[in-house]
């Protein structure tokens, strides 16, 4: 087989593809592996562009015995990490005096390798998160059992934090059964139509008790026509209330709801209604912005656990953002106070 032919064999592998033969070095390569590997590999041993020993090994071995080999590369492309899975097999009667070549062709499988490391982190999050009151939950049901059996002021105390730490659970399972379904649902785009004026001064009466119990004082801002955009009323009052609970619970002494539109938003290119919720709070450090909406990613662990949060809420709410096709901006300081916004096209 003529080189000429060959390379056009490579050329039209839809992969990075590169042959070895006998003499260890590389006598094909197709302009995909020249882009992943470098210009100019034709001609040079495979040992010093193929570093990883796991690729180098499996290299070897199907040279070696002409057997079906697979392996891992990683690489970066500038921007992140990635990894390729590498399958090498033989082929006969090419390369140097005929003695047949490896065929090395390379799989570009990073999304499936982080969407793999997403599952396993999120199964570990879920497990230290369901453990941590589990284990409470039986410390106190043997010690109420035992030492605090017949002791009606400690059963009283170990109760109510049994009670809490169920609660806990509760609110944590809730809310994987929500995410879940706002996942499942982002693909469908709502079609009723939301006041979200009237909406959102249902959500802070609804709040109202919560912010008085913790000495908050909650003001809406909102034009005096109604403003109404296409959306889920459900989901809608989960992103609201969800917010603005959080800024009660986390900002200062008083949360502002202002409500505007817009003929054209930039952010969303069409008409569109923004809802900032403000706090005059202690805000929050900016190294942890990019990371807010990630599931069980908490900027202040401790106290979030205190408050009963489940690291979930902000997760939900930008896949219901997502799903009504607007965007959510938080802006914050650290001493000056949140701004969370939420933009919905009409």
């Amino acid at each position: 087989m003529t080189t000429e032919l060959i390379d056009g064999f490579l050329a039209a592998i839809p992969l990075p593809a590169v042959l070895v033969d006998q003499t260890e070095r590389f006598i094909a390569v197709n302009a995909d592996a020249a882009a992943l590997l470098g210009q100019g590999v034709k001609g040079r041993h495979f040992a010093t562009i193929l570093r990883q020993p796991s690729v180098a090994a499996a290299i070897e071995g199907c040279l070696r015995d002409r057997s079906l080999r697979v392996a891992k590369h990683l690489a970066n492309d500038g921007a992140q990490d990635t990894t390729f899975a590498v399958t090498l097999r033989y082929v006969p009667g090419i390369g140097a005096v005929a003695g047949g070549a490896v065929l090395a062709c390379f799989d570009d499988v990073t999304e499936r390798e982080q969407a793999g490391q997403m599952r396993r982190d999120f199964v570990a999050n879920v497990s230290h998160e369901l453990r941590t009151p589990l284990t409470a939950l039986i410390g106190f049901i043997e010690t109420l059992r035992g030492p605090a059996r017949e002791d009606a002021q400690a059963r009283d105390r170990f109760l109510a934090i049994m009670e809490g730490e169920a609660s806990r659970m509760n609110r944590l399972v809730g809310d994987l059964l929500s995410l879940n379904r706002v996942e499942s649902e982002e693909r469908v785009r709502p079609k009723q139509t939301v006041d979200l004026t009237a909406h959102l001064a249902s959500t802070l009466k609804t709040l109202q008790p919560v912010a008085e119990a913790r000495g908050v004082q909650i003001n809406l801002e909102a034009p005096d026509e109604a403003v109404s955009v296409t959306g889920d009323p459900d989901q809608l009052q989960q992103v609201f209330t969800n917010l603005v609970e959080n800024a009660v619970k986390y900002g200062g002494d008083q949360v502002r709801v202002v409500l505007s539109r817009t003929d054209r938003d930039p952010s969303v290119r069409a008409a569109a209604a923004r809802v900032h919720v403000i706090d005059n709070g202690p805000g929050i450090d900016p190294v942890h912005l990019p990371r807010l909406t990630e599931r069980f990613y908490r900027a202040d662990s401790h106290r979030s656990r205190e408050m009963g949060g489940t690291g979930l809420g902000l997760a939900i709410v930008k896949h219901i953002v997502n799903r009504h096709r607007g965007r959510l901006r938080v802006d914050s300081e650290l001493g000056q106070g949140s701004v969370f916004t939420v933009i919905l096209p009409e």
